[in-house]
């Protein structure tokens, strides 16, 4: 299938994994791409490690299992690094994006996978506090996405977010601006090794 990205997070619950893939895919999808967007559910509780996916592209999708073989894996809490392998089905030139103030280079050492993929890092938890008021580092984790895997313009979809979250959060004008904000930073902020 062409132009498919496939985006596999993990975090812990709580941190937003869910809601980012939702808020990803509704952000696409208002802008006429094919989409999926969905956690996969199991015994989840607070902190406990779990997976959201999501599937972007210019045609219809028609895979419908979890995503085994990501172009990009997303990492909201980089505690899961060496309990849970992220890199796990990592394409070849694919793209890891982890949640920490470490530099790319060391969390690749962390990583301790051989393999032809990019690292990126951005303290998207320490943005989300700054931003949002909160530690919750799942917007700013799509800002620093969109910096490394365009699939939408990123002033596009800044507009199509601000619409999704104005309906998500009518009349808190905080959160909104906080989560834009905490977007942008990352997109900015993200570093690459």
């Amino acid at each position: 299938m062409s132009n498919l990205v496939e985006i596999r997070w993990h975090a812990r619950g709580g941190q937003g994994a869910k809601t980012a893939s939702t808020l990803l895919a509704e952000a696409a999808l208002s802008a006429g791409k094919y989409v999926q967007g969905f956690p996969e559910y199991g015994p989840e509780r607070m902190g406990a490690p779990i997976l959201a996916f999501n599937r972007i592209g210019d045609e219809p999708i028609t895979i419908h299992s979890n995503v085994d073989n990501p172009d990009v894996v997303m990492v909201l809490d980089p505690s899961l690094i060496g309990p849970v392998n992220v890199a796990e089905g990592l394409k070849d030139g694919g793209v890891i994006i982890v949640n920490t103030d470490l530099d790319p280079v060391t969390v690749k050492q962390k990583l301790g996978v051989p393999g032809n993929f990019t690292v990126a890092t951005v303290d998207a938890s320490g943005i989300a506090v700054a931003t949002i008021g909160r530690d919750i580092p799942n917007t700013p984790m799509i800002g620093a996405l969109l910096k490394l895997r365009e699939f939408l313009p990123f002033e596009s979809f800044m507009e199509r977010m601000r619409h999704d979250l104005e309906r998500k959060f009518q009349g808190r004008q905080a959160i909104i601006e906080g989560n834009l904000s905490a977007m942008r930073r990352a997109y900015q902020e993200v570093k690459q090794a």
